[in-house]
């Protein structure tokens, strides 16, 4: 009632003024405004709406004027009809130009890609041919060219590193400081077979003689693998990559700055300092070299590893579902285990 009052008042007022026409329409669309807010639920425009609305725009210069809806929106509409229309006409009973290739053949395509890496478009096509599909070779090229990603390369690549990492080790160093501030060399040897520490040792004076002595007590009694990996650092010199040779390893020396080269020595000292030593602070020597030895028993023992199918590099023994669960402290207590009582 108070908006049908409002509405008179107005239109009183606006029929004083001049262009009463204007006004009389300005009134009606506020009318309209007014019957559309009290509808529950929201009206909708069905499809003879919207082409009377196409129409008007199409007829009518000043149509904006007596619109209800947005000009936006009448332009949305007029473009779904423009594809509308032209997808209709575009409709032909007869397909014209080249068949389509049918998806058994694709898959096909696809699977013979995946399975045979090393065959061409060639011997795919004669292999359809065996099989009584009339494609062309050229076909054939185009849709090797469209093949989804296929992760088996980097299965097979995968593959090829578990089957040759028994004959892989790395080394590397890594600093700790003391409290007095100085630096420690941290030393290690780490196979690539289940992730074992071979060596390790700390000193304050790396030289390569101290190195090639870690060398020897790594691998003893002819137990040195066929590889091994480390960096372009100063300390080895000429003499580490000799002393390599004479253990009859033969020595891969990673390129300059690009440690990813030597990913898995690189994990394992991110995973010493985020389980050990970020938490604790180095006296000296004999402090350190007892805080790894017990890091590497943990290493071995207790923790298991993501890229050993969550298991431990000693071969942790799975207990039984059943029994009370216990833990022991590990690290001075930064880490635990967990069994169940026997």
């Amino acid at each position: 009632m108070f908006c049908f009052l409002s509405l008179c008042f107005e239109t009183l007022v606006c029929l004083l003024r001049s262009r009463h026409s204007l006004l009389l329409e300005n009134l009606a669309l506020r009318q309209q405004l007014v019957v559309l807010k009290r509808r529950q639920p929201r009206p909708k425009l069905d499809l003879s709406d919207k082409l009377f609305w196409l129409f008007v725009r199409r007829c009518w210069s000043s149509w904006k004027q007596a619109l209800v809806v947005t000009p936006e929106t009448v332009i949305r509409w007029h473009r779904a009809g423009f594809r509308w229309y032209w997808r209709m006409i575009s409709k032909t009973r007869k397909p014209i130009g080249r068949t389509q290739t049918p998806k058994e053949v694709r898959d096909l395509i696809f699977q013979m890609m995946a399975e045979n890496p090393s065959w061409g478009a060639p011997r795919i096509h004669g292999e359809l041919l065996m099989l009584g599909f009339d494609i062309s070779e050229r076909t054939i090229s185009r849709w090797m060219k469209r093949a989804p990603r296929d992760p088996e390369p980097g299965k097979r690549w995968l593959a090829f590193l578990r089957n040759h990492r028994e004959a892989i080790a790395a080394m590397d160093f890594f600093t700790v400081p003391t409290v007095t501030f100085s630096v420690l060399y941290c030393f290690f040897v780490i196979s690539h077979d289940r992730r074992r520490i071979l060596h390790c040792n700390v000193t304050r004076h790396p030289t390569s003689l101290w190195i090639i002595q870690q060398l020897r007590e790594a691998f003893p009694f002819a137990s040195a693998p066929r590889f091994l990996i480390f960096d372009r650092d100063a300390k080895y010199g000429w003499e580490v990559p000799a002393a390599v040779h004479s253990l009859k390893m033969s020595p891969v020396r990673t390129s300059f700055e690009s440690p990813w080269q030597n990913g898995i020595a690189e994990r394992w000292v991110g995973s010493c300092r985020r389980d050990l030593l970020d938490h604790v602070i180095a006296l000296n020597e004999r402090h350190l070299k007892r805080l790894l030895s017990e890091y590497v028993s943990y290493h071995h023992e207790d923790r298991t590893h993501w890229g050993l199918g969550k298991e431990t590099p000693g071969g942790r023994t799975r207990s039984l579902p059943s029994g009370h669960i216990w833990s022991q402290p590990r690290l001075g207590g930064l880490h635990h285990r967990y069994d169940r009582a026997a």
